[in-house]
Protein backbone atom coordinates (compact mmCIF):
# COMPACT_ATOMS: atom_id res chain seq x y z
CA UNK A 1 0.00 0.00 0.00
CA UNK A 2 1.02 3.63 -0.40
CA UNK A 3 1.56 5.53 2.82
CA UNK A 4 3.08 8.75 4.11
CA UNK A 5 6.02 7.49 6.16
CA UNK A 6 8.13 9.42 8.63
CA UNK A 7 11.54 7.73 8.45
CA UNK A 8 13.60 10.47 10.06
CA UNK A 9 12.77 13.43 12.28
CA UNK A 10 13.76 16.56 10.40
CA UNK A 11 12.80 20.16 9.71
CA UNK A 12 10.68 20.95 6.66
CA UNK A 13 9.43 17.33 6.56
CA UNK A 14 12.89 16.28 5.36
CA UNK A 15 12.50 12.72 6.61
CA UNK A 16 8.93 12.23 5.35
CA UNK A 17 7.73 10.95 1.98
CA UNK A 18 5.17 8.68 0.32
CA UNK A 19 6.39 5.08 0.14
CA UNK A 20 5.11 1.67 -0.87
CA UNK A 21 5.02 -0.50 2.23
CA UNK A 22 3.43 -3.87 3.03
CA UNK A 23 -0.29 -3.74 3.76
CA UNK A 24 -0.79 -4.84 7.39
CA UNK A 25 -3.03 -7.73 8.31
CA UNK A 26 -5.44 -7.50 11.22
CA UNK A 27 -4.71 -9.50 14.33
CA UNK A 28 -6.79 -10.26 17.38
CA UNK A 29 -9.38 -7.52 17.88
CA UNK A 30 -8.12 -5.43 14.96
CA UNK A 31 -9.75 -4.09 11.80
CA UNK A 32 -8.16 -3.07 8.51
CA UNK A 33 -9.88 -0.01 7.06
CA UNK A 34 -9.69 1.17 3.46
CA UNK A 35 -9.01 4.86 4.05
CA UNK A 36 -11.15 7.26 2.02
CA UNK A 37 -9.89 10.46 3.66
CA UNK A 38 -7.36 11.35 6.35
CA UNK A 39 -7.37 14.66 8.21
CA UNK A 40 -4.33 16.88 8.53
CA UNK A 41 -3.87 18.00 12.14
CA UNK A 42 -1.22 20.22 13.69
CA UNK A 43 0.24 17.33 15.76
CA UNK A 44 0.90 15.49 12.48
CA UNK A 45 3.25 18.29 11.46
CA UNK A 46 4.95 18.39 14.85
CA UNK A 47 5.53 14.63 14.86
CA UNK A 48 7.55 14.84 11.63
CA UNK A 49 10.04 16.95 13.60
CA UNK A 50 9.80 15.12 16.93
CA UNK A 51 8.25 18.20 18.56
CA UNK A 52 5.01 16.62 19.79
CA UNK A 53 4.61 14.97 23.20
CA UNK A 54 3.98 11.66 21.44
CA UNK A 55 7.16 10.38 19.79
CA UNK A 56 6.44 7.10 17.95
CA UNK A 57 9.35 4.79 17.12
CA UNK A 58 10.71 5.35 13.61
CA UNK A 59 9.60 4.67 10.97
CA UNK A 60 5.89 5.36 11.36
CA UNK A 61 2.94 6.24 9.13
CA UNK A 62 1.64 9.75 9.81
CA UNK A 63 -1.97 10.68 10.46
CA UNK A 64 -4.36 10.58 13.39
CA UNK A 65 -7.90 10.71 11.95
CA UNK A 66 -9.59 8.99 9.03
CA UNK A 67 -12.80 7.79 7.47
CA UNK A 68 -13.22 4.72 5.31
CA UNK A 69 -14.68 1.25 4.87
CA UNK A 70 -13.79 -1.84 6.84
CA UNK A 71 -11.92 -4.18 4.49
CA UNK A 72 -10.95 -6.99 6.84
CA UNK A 73 -11.22 -7.94 10.50
CA UNK A 74 -9.10 -10.12 12.70
CA UNK A 75 -9.92 -12.90 15.13
CA UNK A 76 -12.47 -12.00 17.76
CA UNK A 77 -14.19 -9.31 15.65
CA UNK A 78 -17.71 -9.26 14.28
CA UNK A 79 -17.41 -10.02 10.56
CA UNK A 80 -20.52 -7.97 9.86
CA UNK A 81 -18.24 -4.95 10.21
CA UNK A 82 -16.74 -5.69 6.80
CA UNK A 83 -17.96 -3.14 4.27
CA UNK A 84 -19.25 -0.72 6.92
CA UNK A 85 -18.55 2.99 6.53
CA UNK A 86 -16.66 4.09 9.63
CA UNK A 87 -14.53 6.81 11.12
CA UNK A 88 -11.58 6.24 13.36
CA UNK A 89 -8.73 7.83 15.21
CA UNK A 90 -5.34 6.51 16.16
CA UNK A 91 -2.22 8.31 17.21
CA UNK A 92 -0.53 7.36 13.92
CA UNK A 93 -1.26 5.40 10.75
CA UNK A 94 -4.13 7.27 9.04
CA UNK A 95 -2.34 8.74 6.00
CA UNK A 96 -2.25 5.55 3.98
CA UNK A 97 -4.42 3.49 1.69
CA UNK A 98 -5.19 1.20 4.64
CA UNK A 99 -5.18 1.81 8.39
CA UNK A 100 -4.94 -0.87 11.05
CA UNK A 101 -6.76 -0.04 14.29
CA UNK A 102 -8.50 -1.75 17.23
CA UNK A 103 -11.96 -2.61 15.91
CA UNK A 104 -13.58 -1.40 19.13
CA UNK A 105 -12.42 2.17 18.45
CA UNK A 106 -14.29 2.47 15.15
CA UNK A 107 -17.56 4.39 14.98
CA UNK A 108 -20.23 4.57 12.25
CA UNK A 109 -19.76 7.40 9.79
CA UNK A 110 -22.63 9.89 10.05
CA UNK A 111 -24.60 9.48 6.83
CA UNK A 112 -25.06 13.21 6.31
CA UNK A 113 -21.27 13.78 6.21
CA UNK A 114 -18.98 13.23 3.23
CA UNK A 115 -15.84 11.11 3.59
CA UNK A 116 -13.77 14.29 3.90
CA UNK A 117 -16.06 15.86 6.52
CA UNK A 118 -16.20 12.64 8.52
CA UNK A 119 -12.42 12.26 8.52
CA UNK A 120 -11.71 15.51 10.26
CA UNK A 121 -14.50 16.53 12.59
CA UNK A 122 -14.08 14.32 15.62
CA UNK A 123 -10.83 15.53 17.19
CA UNK A 124 -11.67 19.19 16.57
CA UNK A 125 -15.20 18.99 17.97
CA UNK A 126 -14.07 16.77 20.84
CA UNK A 127 -11.56 19.46 21.84
CA UNK A 128 -14.30 22.08 21.53
CA UNK A 129 -16.70 19.99 23.64
CA UNK A 130 -14.21 19.26 26.43
CA UNK A 131 -13.16 22.93 26.42
CA UNK A 132 -16.59 24.53 26.51
CA UNK A 133 -18.68 21.94 28.33
CA UNK A 134 -16.39 19.96 30.61
CA UNK A 135 -13.82 22.60 31.53
CA UNK A 136 -15.43 26.02 31.10
CA UNK A 137 -19.02 24.87 31.71
CA UNK A 138 -20.17 27.64 29.40
CA UNK A 139 -23.69 28.96 29.96
CA UNK A 140 -26.20 30.33 27.41
CA UNK A 141 -25.67 34.03 26.90
CA UNK A 142 -22.05 34.07 28.02
CA UNK A 143 -19.47 35.73 25.79
CA UNK A 144 -16.99 33.29 24.27
CA UNK A 145 -13.89 34.69 22.54
CA UNK A 146 -12.39 32.15 20.11
CA UNK A 147 -8.84 32.80 18.94
CA UNK A 148 -7.63 31.09 15.77
CA UNK A 149 -11.29 30.91 14.81
CA UNK A 150 -10.65 29.90 11.18
CA UNK A 151 -8.53 26.88 12.07
CA UNK A 152 -9.92 23.40 12.42
CA UNK A 153 -10.32 23.45 16.20
CA UNK A 154 -11.21 27.14 16.34
CA UNK A 155 -13.92 26.85 13.73
CA UNK A 156 -15.38 23.82 15.52
CA UNK A 157 -15.44 25.86 18.72
CA UNK A 158 -17.28 28.73 17.03
CA UNK A 159 -19.83 26.26 15.69
CA UNK A 160 -20.30 24.44 19.00
CA UNK A 161 -20.47 27.64 21.07
CA UNK A 162 -23.30 28.82 18.82
CA UNK A 163 -25.11 25.55 19.42
CA UNK A 164 -24.69 25.93 23.19
CA UNK A 165 -26.36 29.34 23.11
CA UNK A 166 -23.25 31.39 23.85
CA UNK A 167 -22.51 34.76 22.29
CA UNK A 168 -19.48 34.23 20.10
CA UNK A 169 -16.60 36.54 19.18
CA UNK A 170 -14.52 35.02 16.38
CA UNK A 171 -10.94 36.34 16.41
CA UNK A 172 -8.14 36.04 13.88
CA UNK A 173 -5.54 37.90 11.88
CA UNK A 174 -6.87 37.45 8.33
CA UNK A 175 -9.82 39.58 7.21
CA UNK A 176 -10.50 37.11 4.39
CA UNK A 177 -10.67 34.13 6.72
CA UNK A 178 -12.74 36.03 9.27
CA UNK A 179 -15.20 36.88 6.51
CA UNK A 180 -15.45 33.17 5.72
CA UNK A 181 -16.08 32.35 9.38
CA UNK A 182 -18.82 34.98 9.41
CA UNK A 183 -20.36 33.48 6.29
CA UNK A 184 -20.25 29.91 7.59
CA UNK A 185 -21.33 30.28 11.21
CA UNK A 186 -22.50 33.88 11.79
CA UNK A 187 -20.77 34.63 15.11
CA UNK A 188 -22.09 37.61 17.07
CA UNK A 189 -18.90 39.58 16.37
CA UNK A 190 -15.55 39.24 14.64
CA UNK A 191 -12.26 40.73 15.83
CA UNK A 192 -9.09 41.32 13.81
CA UNK A 193 -6.27 40.89 16.34
CA UNK A 194 -3.48 42.45 14.28
CA UNK A 195 -3.79 45.86 15.96
CA UNK A 196 -4.67 44.46 19.36
CA UNK A 197 -8.04 43.20 20.55
CA UNK A 198 -8.40 44.15 24.21
CA UNK A 199 -10.43 47.30 23.60
CA UNK A 200 -12.49 45.68 20.84
CA UNK A 201 -13.54 42.82 23.14
CA UNK A 202 -14.30 45.23 25.99
CA UNK A 203 -16.50 47.31 23.69
CA UNK A 204 -18.36 44.30 22.33
CA UNK A 205 -19.05 42.93 25.82
CA UNK A 206 -20.14 46.23 27.31
CA UNK A 207 -16.91 46.65 29.23
CA UNK A 208 -17.10 43.37 31.16
CA UNK A 209 -14.81 41.28 28.97
CA UNK A 210 -15.22 37.75 27.65
CA UNK A 211 -16.52 35.11 30.05
CA UNK A 212 -14.64 32.33 28.26
CA UNK A 213 -11.53 32.68 26.09
CA UNK A 214 -10.43 29.78 23.89
CA UNK A 215 -6.71 30.14 23.09
CA UNK A 216 -4.86 27.69 20.83
CA UNK A 217 -2.28 30.37 19.92
CA UNK A 218 -0.45 31.35 23.11
CA UNK A 219 2.29 33.98 23.05
CA UNK A 220 1.09 37.58 22.77
CA UNK A 221 -2.50 36.42 22.25
CA UNK A 222 -2.53 34.82 25.70
CA UNK A 223 -0.93 37.88 27.27
CA UNK A 224 -3.56 40.25 25.90
CA UNK A 225 -6.37 37.81 26.67
CA UNK A 226 -5.63 38.21 30.38
CA UNK A 227 -6.50 41.89 29.94
CA UNK A 228 -9.95 41.42 28.41
CA UNK A 229 -11.34 38.50 30.38
CA UNK A 230 -14.34 38.99 32.65
CA UNK A 231 -14.33 38.52 36.40
CA UNK A 232 -14.94 34.80 37.10
CA UNK A 233 -13.85 34.14 33.51
CA UNK A 234 -12.17 30.99 32.21
CA UNK A 235 -9.09 31.23 29.98
CA UNK A 236 -8.70 27.93 28.14
CA UNK A 237 -5.15 26.95 27.15
CA UNK A 238 -5.37 24.71 24.08
CA UNK A 239 -1.91 25.04 22.53
CA UNK A 240 0.86 27.32 21.34
CA UNK A 241 0.73 27.66 17.57
CA UNK A 242 2.48 31.03 17.90
CA UNK A 243 5.58 29.16 19.04
CA UNK A 244 5.87 30.89 22.43
CA UNK A 245 4.62 29.31 25.63
CA UNK A 246 3.39 32.24 27.74
CA UNK A 247 3.32 32.66 31.49
CA UNK A 248 1.21 34.74 33.84
CA UNK A 249 2.04 36.20 37.23
CA UNK A 250 -0.25 34.68 39.84
CA UNK A 251 -1.40 38.09 41.06
CA UNK A 252 -3.18 38.77 37.74
CA UNK A 253 -5.77 35.95 37.97
CA UNK A 254 -6.00 36.69 41.70
CA UNK A 255 -6.88 40.35 41.21
CA UNK A 256 -9.06 39.81 38.16
CA UNK A 257 -10.75 36.70 39.53
CA UNK A 258 -10.32 34.42 36.50
CA UNK A 259 -9.14 30.85 36.05
CA UNK A 260 -6.54 29.48 33.63
CA UNK A 261 -7.56 25.98 32.48
CA UNK A 262 -5.51 23.52 30.46
CA UNK A 263 -7.35 21.40 27.89
CA UNK A 264 -6.21 18.04 26.53
CA UNK A 265 -9.32 16.38 25.20
CA UNK A 266 -7.77 12.96 24.60
CA UNK A 267 -6.12 12.87 28.01
CA UNK A 268 -9.40 13.95 29.61
CA UNK A 269 -11.01 10.83 28.18
CA UNK A 270 -8.16 8.63 29.35
CA UNK A 271 -8.33 10.05 32.87
CA UNK A 272 -12.14 9.85 33.03
CA UNK A 273 -13.14 6.96 30.72
CA UNK A 274 -16.88 7.19 31.37
CA UNK A 275 -16.96 10.92 30.68
CA UNK A 276 -14.68 10.36 27.68
CA UNK A 277 -17.18 7.91 26.19
CA UNK A 278 -19.99 10.38 26.85
CA UNK A 279 -18.00 13.13 25.10
CA UNK A 280 -17.46 11.03 21.98
CA UNK A 281 -21.09 9.89 21.91
CA UNK A 282 -22.34 13.46 22.17
CA UNK A 283 -20.07 14.76 19.41
CA UNK A 284 -21.07 11.88 17.12
CA UNK A 285 -24.76 12.44 17.86
CA UNK A 286 -24.49 16.14 17.07
CA UNK A 287 -22.78 15.34 13.77
CA UNK A 288 -25.39 12.72 12.91
CA UNK A 289 -28.37 15.00 13.45
CA UNK A 290 -26.82 18.09 11.88
CA UNK A 291 -26.42 20.25 14.98
CA UNK A 292 -22.73 20.72 14.11
CA UNK A 293 -21.48 21.36 10.59
CA UNK A 294 -17.79 20.57 9.99
CA UNK A 295 -16.14 22.48 7.15
CA UNK A 296 -13.41 21.16 4.82
CA UNK A 297 -11.64 23.77 2.74
CA UNK A 298 -9.08 21.53 1.00
CA UNK A 299 -9.16 17.86 -0.06
CA UNK A 300 -5.89 16.83 -1.72
CA UNK A 301 -4.45 13.59 -3.14
CA UNK A 302 -1.94 11.82 -0.91
CA UNK A 303 0.89 12.80 -3.27
CA UNK A 304 0.12 16.44 -2.45
CA UNK A 305 0.56 15.89 1.28
CA UNK A 306 3.24 18.59 1.51
CA UNK A 307 0.78 21.17 0.18
CA UNK A 308 -1.76 20.06 2.76
CA UNK A 309 0.79 20.30 5.58
CA UNK A 310 1.90 23.74 4.38
CA UNK A 311 -1.69 24.99 4.22
CA UNK A 312 -1.98 24.18 7.91
CA UNK A 313 1.50 25.43 8.87
CA UNK A 314 0.94 28.73 7.05
CA UNK A 315 -2.55 29.11 8.53
CA UNK A 316 -4.23 29.18 5.15
CA UNK A 317 -6.91 26.63 6.00
CA UNK A 318 -10.43 27.54 7.02
CA UNK A 319 -11.64 24.51 8.92
CA UNK A 320 -9.91 21.29 7.87
CA UNK A 321 -7.60 20.02 5.16
CA UNK A 322 -7.73 16.32 4.30
CA UNK A 323 -5.70 13.89 2.19
CA UNK A 324 -7.29 11.37 -0.16
CA UNK A 325 -5.14 8.19 -0.44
Amino acid sequence: MRALVVSELAADYGGTWVQDIPTPRPGLGEALVRVRAAAVNFPDLLMTRGEYQLKPPLPFVAGMEFSGEVAEVGEGCDRSLIGEAVLGANRIGAMAEFALVPAATLRPKPERLSWAEAAGYRAAYLTAWVSLVRRAQVQPGEWVLVHGSAGGVGLATVDLANQLGARVIAAGSSPEKLAKVQQLYAPDAIVDVRQGFREQVKAITGGAGADVIFDPVGGDIFDESTRCIAFDGRLLVIGFTSGRIPSVNANIPLIKGFSVMGVRAGEYGRQFPEKGAENLAMVDAMAADGRIRPHVSAALPLDQWREGFDLLANRQVVGKAVLIP
